[in-house]
């Protein structure tokens, strides 16, 4: 039997905390092993219970959604951080994916997309919602970095594979436009992430924002 995806719930709101809880513990491969109602808290629940996936409200009390997952990245192994949010333009969800957030998602997001992103996310590909994502940087757009000399270290198929996962494209939809198997396209991904120095599919977006390359 494997061992269920452990995940910890942040938000004030204890019935927003109670029906995702319910959610989540419906499922045998997940399950929550702690709460907290604010950042600070949220802390030392992490600490004490050590989750795969920590589901953080932005805007709380004591210390907010950002501050704590800015904390909680900067330790040693850290789960991974999806932002809960209730707009779907963000700009506190923005800042919270270029800290190291591996997404978002919005509060009365349907019950199997909130699965379905915690397992993805705990699988380690974070394609939460990638075309939110582009999106999401699209409207919340800063002046543009200059390219860093790390990206010219790619290949010409790897900056093709790139900018389509850029634009928020699935696996098997690089696949098919490149004439490639999906099984490529994950390699090219896997070699491309560590070469820019980024950590996910998510970042990768982030990345190609920052730098003007979409």
């Amino acid at each position: 039997m494997t061992t269920p995806i452990r995940v910890v719930l942040v938000d004030d709101q204890g019935l927003f905390r109670a029906g995702i809880r319910m959610v989540i513990d419906s499922q045998p491969d997940l399950e929550v092993v702690g709460e907290a109602s604010d950042g600070r808290e949220a802390l030392a629940v992490v600490a004490a219970t050590r989750p795969d996936v920590v589901l953080m409200d932005i805007r709380m009390p004591v210390l907010d959604g950002l501050a704590a997952t800015a904390e909680l990245l900067a330790r040693p192994e850290p789960p991974r951080v999806v932002m809960l949010t209730t707009f779907d333009l963000d700009e506190a969800a923005a800042r919270a994916i270029r800290q190291g957030a591996s997404g978002f998602l919005l509060k009365d997001a349907e019950p199997e997309f909130l699965l379905a992103a915690i397992r993805t996310v705990h699988a380690g590909s974070a394609v939460i919602a990638a075309t939110a994502t582009r999106e999401l940087f699209a409207a919340a757009s800063r002046p543009t970095a200059p390219v860093p000399p790390s990206y010219g270290t790619l290949t010409d198929r790897e900056r093709e594979v790139f900018a389509l996962a850029a634009q928020g494209l699935s696996n098997a939809e690089i696949a098919a436009r490149e004439f490639l198997s999906e099984a490529t396209v994950k390699t090219h991904i896997s070699r491309i992430l560590p070469k820019l120095g980024l950590r996910d599919r998510v970042q990768l977006v982030v990345f190609a924002y920052d730098h003007g390359l979409v």
